[in-house]
């Protein structure tokens, strides 16, 4: 039993990369697909796919990104924890990297980039920040 699914999920990615895999694999949830979302749509990785493992459970094959055989991904860090929630107004939404990187938000209108939460004025939870 995973106690934070999303740290799990970027740990395997961060693992992945440094073993320079093409695919990791993870359990499936709603809220890693949301998270998965946001990085397809920054294009932080290529893409993901979900199979059904039966009795209701699911698992995301995870292609990660490479740009001269660098990561794309050069740093992701988990913000928000079991232990300690982070939770940020619009106007303190931390920026990565002078706008160059990425924070993830979980707001009431679902999980989204920092820059489209500005764009539609919520805060919310501070999922993790990725480079």
């Amino acid at each position: 039993m995973v106690n934070d699914p999303v740290g799990d999920m970027l740990t395997r990615i961060r693992n992945g990369q440094q073993r320079r895999r093409n695919v990791v694999q993870t359990p499936g949830s709603r809220l890693r697909a949301s998270v998965l979302d946001v990085l397809k749509s920054e294009g932080y990785i290529r893409d993901y796919a979900v199979s059904d493992l039966g009795n209701g459970r699911t698992e995301f094959a995870i292609e990660l990104k490479y740009y001269d055989g660098k990561p794309v991904i050069r740093s992701i860090q988990r913000v928000s924890k079991p232990g300690r929630r982070v939770y940020s107004s619009v106007g303190e939404l931390p920026r990565v990297a002078d706008g160059l990187g990425v924070t993830i938000v979980s707001t009431p209108q679902g999980v989204m980039a920092d820059h489209v939460a500005r764009e539609r004025n919520v805060g919310g939870e501070v999922l993790c920040k990725v480079f």
